[in-house]
């Protein structure tokens, strides 16, 4: 018999979902692919939401296959070809220089840019405001690659705001 402190999966996903889609595009990337990635993921959860043996453990539990379930998606090799995008590309032109780009919408763009290990601990930790041990918790891994990923996703993103055209995987002597 399930412990009275899970609460059933309809009940969970309408009260946590907005929280979940953050979690999803923080992973992907993107809005549409975070929607694509949380229902397969809530798939994969479902039939084995009644194993839960706390309710505190429901969310770590689902960021984990967010975040598993997206490198799953990055392996198939369809997915290396295809980019999602939100607007039909045209031609090539020029950027104009006359236009700004707001902060905040400038470092999404640098954390797009880290390699998903690293943004899947900056985000945790920084945007979701999770501790070390609760992001391990989600990740799946020690407490130490937490901080290790985080240090490497913050030296990066430093990197790529001082010098726009670096790579995130590039360091500097």
């Amino acid at each position: 018999m399930p412990d009275e402190s899970v609460p059933d999966f309809a009940s969970y996903v309408a009260a946590r979902r907005p929280a979940l889609l953050r979690w999803a595009r923080a992973v992907a990337g993107d809005p549409h692919s975070a929607e694509d990635l949380l229902q397969d993921s809530l798939v994969r959860v479902l039939p084995r939401w009644d194993g839960l043996r706390e309710g505190a453990a429901a969310d770590a539990y689902v960021r984990r296959t967010i975040t598993r379930q997206y490198v799953s998606w990055q392996r198939q090799p369809w997915r290396r070809d295809e980019v999602a995008s939100a607007t039909v590309p045209e031609s090539v032109r020029a950027p104009r220089q006359d236009v700004t780009v707001e902060p905040a919408a400038r470092l999404w763009d640098l954390v797009l840019a880290l390699p998903p290990q690293q943004r899947a601990a900056v985000a945790l930790r920084y945007y979701e405001q999770l501790s070390v041990a609760e992001t391990a918790a989600v990740l799946g891994c020690s407490t130490g690659t937490v901080k290790s990923n985080t240090s490497r996703g913050l030296a990066a993103l430093r990197r790529l705001a001082s010098h726009p055209g670096s790579s995130p995987t590039t360091t500097t002597p």
